[in-house]
């Protein structure tokens, strides 16, 4: 990083760079801490150990996740000793319960969901973080006075903080993308409502847009991600805030299954598309030109690299382009946005050395560890580039050797290197496609970041609250029979209506005592919401990050 480029974006004050130099430059690794006040004798390195997630892409060449030249080198420039902990990337869970229940857990445990961790904290599995951070902290610590925020997704009910947390930038994940070229072909409109981008989809599955004169287009996708980002067009999402309560959701999901269902009686989308698990056959329908409204969850450098480039191999005349979400019944919203504050470690209750795991943590964080495990080390893996920024020597050697190495830079806060760290550096410009995807990116900024439209949800769903034993023990066996009602409905014909599905989840939920579970949301934000993290606090750091700009 660039001396000088970091600027804050939560709050005032001096660059969090400036400061961190200064306290970084009285514990470099000529001067390490000492021991014992005036002692010259240096502090031993101390050992802990840590969960590093497995996702099976590392190399076979480069080791194993727990041992490879990246574990070699944050053990030999880090301040510790550093033992790694495989844990299966999508069964953390399972993992996790074992190793606590066998009393075997590591020092420090990096994991994404709430719902993992916060059952720990109600066991008491977890260290309070409060005091190692006061006591043996330099570079978090004062990351916490710069970034308030850090410190308000990190603590729970108790008052005590137990999450170390980082800082990401805030962009669009979700997206409706459209074949602009179609619209033209057949003198269509970008559709402004959910009636029109149902006539729309109608006419791209009816009239032949890609002009081969078989009727062998979707008009739009709705499996897996694409159908949940047209529930967050219908803002069918389960708890919204009502009169400044929040309320059990119910008429939004009527007025989306009807909209799915007409898709589905009509033969405007996949008859299939229960059967697309993961998503898989609409993303290959969609690069083959085959569909013409594309909703879905996007990474955008990495859509303009595949998807986009597929798309143009097999139909080169194909213009994609994001579009507003459309008005609904319910109004008109930005799409869900990345995580801006996200909660990434915790520490076991047991650990021995909590100064050592701080220390660890501390130098996990420093500009210079986030800069070498996003690009590798330079003159190896990467040059500067003619905007300054760290681009790669060799494509086939970053993805040989740093590529997979996204999970230990679980502490890196990246977006505080304003020149280099944000999403807008990661496009080729030199590649035609990538360009391409690069206009697409900021017209998405443009039209998903408008501050007049209100967010889809009450906020990201990693800052929602977790559910008790008891109320979870309520919610859990009723979920799948109500979301299947609504599924009925979409496959049912007219045998069975929309009107109907939500009748028959209404009685699931009074039944399976649901008024208990919306009494317990109702107090938690009436009594809690002060100290969490909501939508109002994504839009303030979107515009603070976008005034940085």
């Amino acid at each position: 990083m660039t001396k000088g480029t970091m600027k804050p974006w939560i709050t005032g004050g001096a660059a969090l760079l400036l400061t961190t130099g200064l306290v970084l430059a009285g514990c470099s690794k000529e001067e390490k801490p000492q021991a014992g006040g005036n002692s010259n004798t240096p502090e031993a390195r101390k050992d802990i150990t840590a969960t590093i997630y497995d996702r099976g892409s590392v190399p076979a060449a480069e080791g194993t996740i727990e041992e490879n030249r990246w574990t070699k080198w944050l053990n030999e420039k880090g301040p510790v000793n550093v033992k790694f902990t495989a844990v299966p990337r999508f069964e953390s869970q399972q993992k996790l319960n074992v190793l606590f229940a066998s009393a075997s857990a590591p020092d420090l445990i990096f994991e994404y969901a709430p719902h993992i961790k916060n059952p720990l904290v109600d066991q008491k599995l977890l260290m309070p973080i409060d005091e190692m951070v006061e006591k043996y902290s330099t570079t978090y610590k004062q990351m916490l006075k710069e970034y308030p925020s850090l410190k308000k997704v990190g603590m729970k009910a108790d008052g005590k903080l137990y999450e170390f947390a980082r800082l990401a930038e805030v962009y669009p994940i979700h997206a409706l993308l459209i074949r602009e070229d179609w619209l033209k072909k057949l003198n269509l409109q970008a559709p402004q409502t959910t009636e029109e981008l149902y006539q729309v989809a109608k006419a791209f599955a009816e009239n032949d847009p890609d002009g081969n004169g078989k009727k062998d287009t979707y008009g739009m996708a709705i499996s897996l991600q694409s159908g949940q980002v047209v529930d967050q067009i219908f803002q069918a999402t389960r708890w919204v805030v009502k009169d400044g309560a929040v309320v059990r959701n119910w008429d939004s999901f009527t007025a989306v299954t009807d909209f799915k269902k007409r898709l589905f009686d009509e033969g405007i989308i996949d008859k299939d598309f229960l059967n697309d698990k993961n998503g898989a056959k609409a993303r290959q329908d969609f690069v083959n030109g085959k569909i013409g409204i594309y909703p879905l969850q996007i990474n955008w450098v990495s859509f303009a690299q595949n998807e986009l480039t597929s798309l143009k191999k097999n139909a080169p005349e194909a213009v994609v382009t994001p579009i507003p979400y459309p008005k609904s019944p319910a109004g008109q919203f930005n799409p869900a946005f990345s995580n801006p504050v996200q909660a990434t470690a915790v520490v076991n209750a047991s650990t021995k050395n909590p100064d050592a795991v701080m220390k660890f943590i501390d130098f996990l964080v420093k500009p210079e560890t986030a800069n070498t495990l996003k690009n590798g080390i330079e003159g190896e893996h990467w040059k500067l580039g003619a905007n300054g920024c760290p681009e790669p020597i060799s494509a086939d050697k970053r993805k040989q050797e740093v590529s997979w190495n996204i999970d230990f830079q679980m502490m890196s806060s990246n977006v505080l290197d304003a020149k280099c760290g944000k999403l807008a550096v990661s496009f080729n410009l030199n590649d035609p496609i990538q360009k391409e995807g690069f206009e697409m990116y900021k017209k998405a900024m443009q039209i998903y970041t408008d501050p007049n439209k209100p967010y889809v949800e009450i906020t990201h769903p990693e800052h929602m609250p977790q559910h008790p034993k008891d109320i979870e023990a309520l919610s859990s066996p009723i979920t799948k029979p109500i979301d299947d009602t609504y599924i009925k409905a979409i496959l049912g014909g007219k045998a069975y209506t929309p009107e109907q599905a939500s009748k028959e989840a209404k009685d699931i939920w009074d039944k399976g005592n649901g008024k208990k579970i919306e009494e317990w949301y109702k107090n938690w934000y009436e009594k809690d919401s002060k100290n969490a993290f909501l939508a109002k606090d994504i839009y303030e750091v979107l515009k603070q990050q976008l005034s940085q700009k």
